[in-house]
């Protein structure tokens, strides 16, 4: 393509400059308005400075690729919403063999999950968790939150909803679901598990340190538990805790006074069970286990047996003071008895106004009935819910398998998702992150028009007798190519400046060269977000959620990630190039 007027390439290219300082720093200092307007200003500047017409701008816009970002955003919120993702952080805890084990997890639930659902997705859900579960088992986090954003990179190429570059790629070279998913899989798989073991290697002292911290500390608990032969403080606390003053309180409460008449009873776990789901004649019964006799005539009887209830009493009253000296083992049940004898008066008392009550604890129980049946409701229907998203989402799968068109099927899940649901919508709707499709069309428009200016095309004609794919070498100067604008300009407009230009140079050896180089510009642009800090949104979302954590908060330095982030990216990027096919 020949080269644009002077002017034209100069103003062209001073709005594609705007543009990429905007998306690459949205908060310098001169102009900190962010990415999503940094994308429309260098949109408006190519149309101001007429580098393209307003029809053109118009037609820059790729709207299959917005719908289908669209539709897994919405598919996602929902998701989220029905606490989907929760099941993928019980795995990471589920029966963990230590710090090594969790990390592996880690790498594979990431990968996996940034498949379906996008990594964006994955790592916003699972950031959280990660640091949660670090800081619960004393663990340094930046070990797992580097194996999170690398895993969720890898593993978001192996689809096309998987981010948004694979999105534009997948559009652009209408490469079916199926083959898309087929061609890129076992590089991933394979990168996964590299980028696991690079993470071992590195973190294996530290990761065993903590390991062997944890161990000991368990037998030193364990040693003294077994030496002191104490119970520990939680089984005992309602038990130390109480001093004389405040047990006599405890007696006035329930109207029981000493009395120095039984010294000697003593009761079993057996009877002192489900003590206050008895009725009457059961009470009797247990009353009579217990040595009390109950009398036929209540009223007559009444004062001899709280009398005989408080000399008990005072009894278990001496009983705990001796177990907060030592006697653990018969505290629990010294307490229990002390709920009986004051559950017996209480008893005593409401005998004589049953009748009264009669009324007030029908309805109760109506209450008690009326709110378990709206429980049952409320279960079924979230079960109904979950039931009805599960479907709607392995429907979308399938069909994006059997090559329907993504964006539609992409936004016919959204709907019926948004039908099932029976509420308004607007909520959920709230939640899609429409800044990110604005920057889309802002960027669309951008990358458009510095494409006219010529400049693209002409740096691709020097690159283009070294970068065959029909040879490693043309391989390898593609790959570095890719890698470095893709950290210098970010994936996104580096698949939208290279695609059409990489895929008609290796049409023209085959059409399976076609196929492979698009599939070798996803793999490789993606990959790449792992080098640096600042390479993909996953990794900034995971720096970002990680140090704005309430309870977990952790900063994760730009230096800490490229010195794991360097090896790995060039290590299973190469890798991955001798798997895809």
């Amino acid at each position: 393509m020949a080269m644009a007027p002077t002017v034209k390439v100069v103003l062209g290219s001073l709005s594609f400059a705007i543009f990429w300082i905007l998306a690459v720093f949205p908060a310098v200092p001169l102009l900190p308005i962010g990415r999503t307007a940094g994308s429309l200003l260098g949109a408006m500047l190519m149309v101001i400075f007429q580098v393209i017409t307003a029809d053109q701008a118009y037609a820059a816009i790729d709207l299959p690729i917005l719908g289908l970002l669209f539709g897994t955003m919405v598919v996602s919120v929902y998701l989220e919403r029905a606490d989907m993702f929760k099941y993928l952080s019980k795995l990471l805890s589920w029966k963990s063999r230590g710090p090594k084990d969790l990390l592996c997890r880690i790498c594979l639930i990431s990968a996996i999950s940034s498949a379906l659902f996008t990594n964006d997705t994955s790592c916003v859900v699972l950031t959280e968790f990660v640091l949660k579960i670090a800081r619960q088992h004393n663990l340094p986090p930046h070990p797992f939150l580097l194996a999170l954003a690398s895993s969720a990179n890898i593993g978001s190429s192996a689809t096309p909803i998987g981010n948004p570059q694979n999105l534009v790629i997948a559009v652009q070279s209408k490469i079916s679901f199926g083959n898309f998913v087929i061609g890129i899989l076992p590089a991933m798989l394979v990168g996964v598990l590299v980028n696991a073991l690079i993470l071992l290697a590195m973190y294996w002292k530290l990761l065993s340190s903590q390991k062997d911290e944890e161990d000991a500390t368990d037998e030193i608990v364990t040693e003294e538990d077994v030496n002191s032969h104490q119970f520990s403080p939680v089984t005992l606390s309602h038990v130390t805790s109480l001093n004389p003053q405040e047990w006599n309180s405890k007696r006035e409460t329930v109207g029981l006074q000493s009395s120095p008449d039984v010294n000697s009873h003593h009761f079993s776990p057996a009877t002192l069970s489900h003590v206050t789901s008895l009725n009457p004649q059961e009470w009797n019964s247990k009353r009579e286990t217990v040595g009390l006799q109950s009398s036929p005539n209540v009223n007559g009887q009444k004062g001899h047996v709280e009398n005989t209830l408080r000399g008990r009493a005072n009894s278990v009253d001496n009983e705990i003071h001796r177990v907060s000296r030592g006697a653990s083992d018969s505290a629990r049940f010294l307490i229990e008895s002390k709920e009986v004898l004051s559950t017996d008066v209480s008893f005593q008392q409401r005998e004589e106004t049953v009748p009264s009550k009669g009324v007030a604890s029908v309805a109760s129980l109506r209450d008690v009935l009326s709110e378990q049946s709206l429980e049952r409701k409320e279960r079924w229907k979230r079960m109904f819910r979950k039931a009805c998203l599960s479907l709607v989402t392995i429907g979308m799968l399938v069909s994006l398998l059997m090559g329907l068109n993504m964006s539609w099927t992409a936004i016919a899940a959204a709907l019926a998702l948004a039908v099932l649901d029976f509420k308004d919508a607007r909520p959920n709707l709230e939640k899609v992150s429409y800044s990110l499709l604005i920057f889309f069309c802002g960027m669309f428009i951008t990358v458009d028009g510095f494409n006219r200016t010529g400049i693209p095309s002409n740096l691709w004609d020097l690159m283009e007798p070294y970068a065959h794919i029909d040879h490693i070498g043309g391989i390898a100067v593609l790959a570095v190519v890719i890698l470095v604008l893709s950290n210098l300009a970010s994936n996104v407009p580096t698949v939208l400046l290279l695609g059409a230009r990489v895929a008609a140079s290796a049409a023209a050896i085959s059409k399976a060269d076609e196929k492979k180089a698009w599939l070798i510009l996803a793999w490789v642009s993606t990959v790449a977000g792992n080098l640096s800090l600042l390479g993909s949104a996953a990794n900034l979302i995971v720096c970002e959620q990680a140090r704005s954590s309430p309870h977990h908060g952790y900063t994760l330095t730009f230096w800490r990630h490229l010195k794991f982030g360097l090896p790995s990216t060039l290590i299973i990027t190469a890798i991955g190039l001798t798997l895809i096919r």
